[in-house]
């Protein structure tokens, strides 16, 4: 006889985190709210605006943020933390290793990616999605000169995502570099190593309001050639 129906459901281990009172309510966002008139047309300039503002109010690391890409055919997404590390009218930069990573598999078979910031401070959300490119080796070693010299080393020695026997191999792939640039300050920038920009067809603010009733605009590249932004009010 089948006991399937009568099995009891299994425990949660989590169940409505987040809750300030003795019910399981979540935390409600109160800080600000936003309006298309508080919007500047440019959502780059606008995003600037935010970052700037974030840095002022003293946000933890406003440059974190989560990058996710997803790998064809089979269509699974990873994501992982990283840095912006640089911001223009072209779009948004992270530097990584593209020879060995998950995210270079990803983006060689699909070149598209999204990036998520997350303001907790301020209860802002930025989300942004477009195509990707590779820096120039040129423009990666500007960024790549301004690491400690641990961290150029690093970026050698490392096989990004690759399985290691264990921490000695890594640290003997560290000790063979360092031998190999000893007395050497400017240390070139790997092949395999540099920026990624994420051209940006969609950019979202999100401010947090009560009853996750949030204030929501994207904008869309459209117009003449992709050069103007279509702004909206979307709903939460």
């Amino acid at each position: 006889m089948s006991t399937t129906s009568s099995l009891s459901p299994p425990q949660k281990l989590i169940f409505a985190p987040g809750r300030t009172n003795s019910t399981h309510q979540a935390e409600q966002y109160t800080k600000g709210s936003l309006d298309s008139s508080q919007l500047l047309p440019d959502p780059l300039a606008q995003f600037h605006r935010w970052f700037t503002h974030a840095r002022e109010s003293a946000v933890h690391q406003p440059e974190t943020l989560t990058f996710s890409t997803a790998h064809l055919p089979s269509g699974r997404v990873s994501a992982r933390t990283v840095y912006l590390k640089e911001l223009d009218a072209r779009g948004f930069v992270i530097y990584s290793n593209w020879g060995t990573s998950r995210k270079a598999a990803d983006v060689a078979s699909n070149p598209h990616a999204a990036m998520t910031f997350w303001w907790h401070e301020l209860e802002r959300q930025v989300r942004v999605e477009g195509k990707v490119e590779r820096l120039g080796k040129k423009e990666s070693q500007v960024y790549f000169d301004t690491r400690i010299r641990g961290s150029r080393i690093g970026a050698w020695a490392s096989r990004q995502s690759e399985v290691l026997r264990g921490r000695e191999e890594l640290e003997e792939r560290v000790s063979e570099v360092e031998s190999t640039f000893q007395g050497v300050e400017k240390i070139p920038v790997p092949e395999f190593w540099g920026g990624l920009r994420v051209v940006p067809e969609v950019i979202e603010f999100w401010q947090g309001r009560e009853s996750r009733l949030h204030d929501r605009f994207r904008y869309t590249r459209g117009g003449e050639e992709d050069k103007v932004w279509v702004k909206e009010r979307l709903s939460p």
